[in-house]
């Protein structure tokens, strides 16, 4: 999970919103919504930050806030999200992002994740996720399942690639501004789990 800044929204969601009678079900916008929730996202998952693409079998749109609880912000973009298809189908123990999530609530959204939170999520070297906040730490696991197997094995792979780096060449402060601007230029799509190492790197620098 990362902090996601928010872009413009699709015109025809903002104009299917105007209109009388509009909901999510009925509004025809949903590639264009797509293409707009995976270029702000960088082409990451909104919860595990694996790949996503811009169509209905590889992502979902995820309503932060659930549709049943909360019709009200059905269409709103800031409660709009991409996510993977989270192991859809597969056991509940299985699952993870959206899929696993359903309608349940989470504490914070992360299109507006407040800077203590952001800064209380870490990774330990075994690839699991984990956050200074009890009631998020606990949501992580239950109900994102974002430290199941495969989600977790991924990071540490991700983690392992950056730490080996580091221990061959012991950097310095300029290194590793050059290596995190190689991982993130800023702008374009982002590796899975690119995040994780950007992590990482900054850690040590703020060492």
């Amino acid at each position: 999970m990362r902090a996601i800044t928010k872009g413009d929204e699709p015109a025809c969601l903002a104009a299917h919103r105007a209109q009388e009678f509009s909901d999510y079900a009925n509004y025809q916008g949903k590639p264009a919504l797509r293409a707009a929730l995976v270029a702000e996202q960088r082409g990451l998952c909104c919860y595990c930050m694996s790949r996503i693409a811009a169509d209905g079998q590889q992502m979902k749109i995820e309503h932060w806030r659930g549709q049943t609880a909360f019709p009200e912000l059905q269409l709103s973009y800031v409660n709009l999200l991409g996510a993977c298809r989270g192991n859809e189908g597969e056991p509940l123990v299985n699952q993870h992002c959206d899929t696993r999530k359903g309608g349940r609530d989470l504490m914070v959204n992360p299109a507006a994740m407040p800077e203590e939170i952001v800064a209380g999520i870490r990774y330990l070297t075994n690839g699991e996720m984990r956050s200074d906040h009890q009631q998020l730490d606990q949501e992580i696991d239950e109900v994102l399942g974002l430290n199941i197997a495969g989600i977790k094995n991924n990071r540490k792979s991700a983690l392992d690639v950056v730490l080996q780096w580091w221990q061959s060449i012991r950097p310095n402060d300029n290194q590793i501004q050059a290596q995190i601007a190689k991982i993130d230029d800023g702008a374009s799509e982002l590796n899975p789990f690119a995040p994780v190492a950007v992590w990482f790197l900054k850690r040590k620098l703020a060492a």
